[in-house]
Parts: C-alpha cells; sequence; structure tokens
C-alpha cells in the first residue's frame, strides 16, 4: 500500500512539524528520525540475510 505524498502534502508536512515542535527541534527530530530508519533497515537487512542462510527442508 504505497503512500501517494506528493511535494505538496511533504510540504504542508513539515509546515505543522515548524508548528508543533518550533525551529528549535526540528533538527534533533530529524536526527532521531534518521536513526531510526538506519537502524530500521539495518535490523531488516540482517534478518534477511540469516534468512537466506537457513537451508530450507521440504
Amino acid at each position: 500500500m504505497p503512500l501517494n505524498i506528493g511535494w505538496t502534502g511533504i510540504l504542508l508536512l513539515v509546515l505543522i512539524a515548524l508548528l508543533i515542535f518550533g525551529p528549535a527541534k526540528l533538527p534533533q527530530l530529524g536526527r532521531a528520525i534518521g536513526t531510526t530508519l538506519r537502524e530500521f533497515r539495518s535490523g531488516t537487512k540482517e534478518l534477511v540475510e540469516g534468512e537466506e542462510a537457513v537451508p530450507k527442508n521440504k
């Protein structure tokens, strides 16, 4: 189920985040989101690689 968010939707989300968190918190929020995504990708990559290493018995 893809998210069909265009440039206007992204801009609207950024403006709402700016209003909610303020300009001082946005860099911290961006770093936290980036770190979370990086860890998630690393975890899923390890899971997929581990799954490929296990032989399937039929």
